[in-house]
């Protein structure tokens, strides 16, 4: 057996030793865990997960590599990644480099070899804490020093913006979207060119009269990482453009949405992120399994002073999960109706964002 070249050091002091892949550096970041079976390229390319290190619960990762064409954004931005069993030998004819060789090119690092269910267990009972990935000889105190040192940054959505607009174009488009940056993932925008639109992403600081003058069908308000309290100019541009133009928000969209609409956020103990989340459609009665990958959520009771009424709750803790305004023709899920490779049970929230524009 080789010995330990790498460990993890967690902020109440557990240690968890294994061995190193991806980049040979040294981290610290949040640590998260995620319950799905597949999926860990668009886990490592959500910009969402930047700054946070993911425990992968499903025990066996790498075994069908990296696909070039599947990632959700050009430069990941993921904190780390710490999984059970790694394989560096995966069996798909379409991959294009190993999981090693995709984190070592965009200098993340992970670990494998540890108790990804105990850690996940330390996660759901004690919450999200900060976590750092380091050699195996670092002394303890000294990893405990550097954590207590480390500050979650507020800037994280002004990192993985886009920097210009740019465009994303469709052959006989029926309508014109205007998409806010915040970290959007690829797919989303794929979706949205599959149902007719010519969708326009511009940086998360463009100002609503900016947006407006694009002169657009809808506006799009995009997933991404953080607090959203820290997004100011998006919550300040939703405020101007609500009632003018249908818009449509997901993830972090509808937590932008509803501070803007003065709501409440607040932070969950250890959020949601994975592929099998019951949630309720109470305009229907149907019940849909959904991907999710969120920190924040908006409180219930502070929504009973906005406009906005709950569209969507989940089943597991009765947390939000959709609001709406008929009135402003805005409405936003808390879930990935496009997640990639699935589930794809709320598709139709696209449609629903076609029927708008085209009523309006």
């Amino acid at each position: 057996m080789q010995p330990y070249n790498k460990k993890i050091v967690l902020e109440n002091g557990s240690e968890f030793y294994g061995y190193g892949f991806g980049a040979n550096r040294e981290a610290i970041n949040e640590i998260v865990f995620n319950t799905s079976m597949v999926g860990y390229q668009e886990i490592l390319s959500d910009p969402s997960y930047t700054d946070q290190m993911v425990v992968m619960t499903y025990p066996l990762i790498g075994n069908y590599g990296i696909t070039d064409e599947d990632n959700e954004t050009k430069f990941p931005t993921l904190g780390g990644m710490i999984v059970r069993e790694y394989n560096d030998l995966p069996s798909n004819f379409r991959y294009t480099k190993t999981l090693g060789e995709a984190l070592e090119e965009y200098n993340i690092p992970a670990i494998s070899g540890v108790d990804t269910r105990k850690i996940t267990r330390i996660i759901r009972t004690e919450g999200c804490q900060k976590v750092l990935i380091t050699s195996a000889e670092t002394p303890l105190e000294t990893a405990l020093e550097k954590i207590r040192n480390y500050e979650i940054p507020h800037d994280m959505v002004s990192r993985v913006s886009c920097k210009k607009r740019w465009f994303s174009r469709t052959a006989n488009h029926n309508f014109e979207v205007v998409a806010i940056d915040c970290g959007i993932k690829y797919n989303i925008i794929r979706e949205l060119n599959r149902k007719g639109c010519n969708v326009t992403i511009v940086p998360y600081n463009t100002t609503a009269e900016e947006i407006l003058a694009f002169n657009p069908d809808g506006v799009f308000l995009s997933n991404g990482p953080g607090n959203p309290e820290d997004v100011t100019p998006v919550i300040e541009a939703i405020r101007k453009i609500r009632g003018k133009v249908p818009t449509f928000g997901i993830c972090l969209g509808l937590q932008m949405i509803g501070i803007a609409y003065g709501a409440k956020s607040y932070k969950m103990k250890f959020g949601h992120r994975g592929g099998n989340h019951p949630v309720k459609d109470l305009t229907t009665g149907k019940i849909h399994i959904t991907s999710q990958n969120h920190s924040y959520a908006i409180d219930v009771n502070s929504l009973k002073e906005t406009d906005l009424e709950i569209t969507h709750i989940n089943l597991l803790d009765n947390t939000t999960e959709g609001v709406e305004c008929k009135k402003d023709k805005i409405f936003a899920v808390q879930y990935h109706p496009e997640s990639a490779p699935g589930p794809q049970d709320s598709t139709y929230l696209f449609d629903r964002f076609i029927e708008l524009m085209a009523q309006n």
